[in-house]
């Protein structure tokens, strides 16, 4: 039950860096490497400042921030200094490294014995479960584990209804239009340029916001944190997709909480099982490779199958 609810917890932690990863993807149909980045950056920032005993959510908030900072830098490469997206994504992730360890001065922060935000949610239901155990199923269940359960999911819900509610202003809508036809959202005045690097600032300072909860859950941020992150989200979109199963932007945004939820639970069974964990990066782009080319040779495969012929 332990392994269940904190892969559920992380499931959900990382469902904002797959809502980001759906905005760069699938929105602006960018491809951010940045986000390798930006997520270390997230939780660097936070950690360092959680160090120096800043409020916790002062220092999420500056997590976040920071992150809409290295996307932002990533829009103005690609649009002012017209580099290659792809190539604006990896200069920015690979500054990033080496930034990351001039923030936290070393390649690991332990944040243990810091008050974070985790801490503070458990605090709250200490008074009621003083033993900071409760059972649930028959099952011994750690207080911090329900409790940031719980407070993610509320986090995670508003973030996502939020977001759906975004995308029904005139700026939200401008953001889609971008992402479909940008020589018509041009025509019709809308500065592109703008758009872009308000899109990736966003879809970053989601990622970093992950990378800030994410290391104040597991009590530590490490500079090697972010290798292969985007795949991860990449992977949770993908899943969702597939789950929902229509082009709708509010299921689409609910699919890729759920992908990634159903995506951390996959991991944490299969782990328990005895898969290897140093294959856990190698599985996860295989399975991103195959639900990426799995739709276009089905599609062959119907073009090339035989008509039916008439019936009499």
């Amino acid at each position: 039950m332990t392994l269940l609810i904190g892969a559920a917890t992380i499931g959900l932690i990382l469902a904002l860096l797959a809502l980001g990863v759906y905005l760069s993807f699938r929105i602006f149909h960018f491809a951010d490497i940045t986000a390798d980045g930006s997520i270390t950056l997230g939780a660097s920032v936070t950690a360092i400042l959680l160090v120096h005993h800043t409020a916790p959510l002062l220092a999420t908030a500056a997590g976040g921030l920071a992150g809409m900072i290295a996307g932002g830098l990533t829009g103005v490469l690609h649009t002012k200094f017209k580099i290659n997206g792809l190539l604006s994504g990896i200069l920015v992730m690979t500054a990033l490294y080496s930034i990351n360890l001039h923030i936290m001065g070393r390649s690991n922060v332990p944040l243990l014995n810091e008050a974070t935000l985790a801490s503070q949610v458990e605090s709250l239901g200490l008074p009621f479960w003083p033993s900071g155990e409760l059972l649930v199923a028959g099952w011994r269940v750690s207080l911090r584990d329900l409790m940031m359960l719980g407070g993610m999911f509320l986090l995670v819900s508003s973030v996502g209804f939020t977001l759906h509610l975004f995308f029904k202003t005139n700026l939200g809508t401008a953001m889609l239009a971008t992402g479909d036809n940008q020589q018509m959202i041009r025509a019709l005045g809308v500065n592109v340029d703008f758009i872009l690097i308000l899109g990736l600032a966003l879809s970053n300072g989601l990622i970093a916001l992950s990378g800030s909860l994410l290391a104040q859950y597991q009590g530590f941020a490490d500079v090697q944190m972010g290798i292969g992150m985007v795949v991860w989200g990449l992977a949770s979109v993908i899943i969702g997709e597939a789950l929902v199963g229509t082009s709708r932007i509010g299921l689409l945004i609910t699919g890729a909480i759920m992908g990634s939820v159903l995506f951390r639970l996959l991991v944490a069974i299969a782990l328990r099982w005895g898969l290897n964990p140093n294959d856990l990066k190698l599985i996860t782009a295989t399975f991103v490779f195959v639900a990426l080319v799995a739709p276009g040779f089905i599609r062959k495969l119907k073009s090339a199958a035989p008509a039916t012929p008439a019936a009499p």
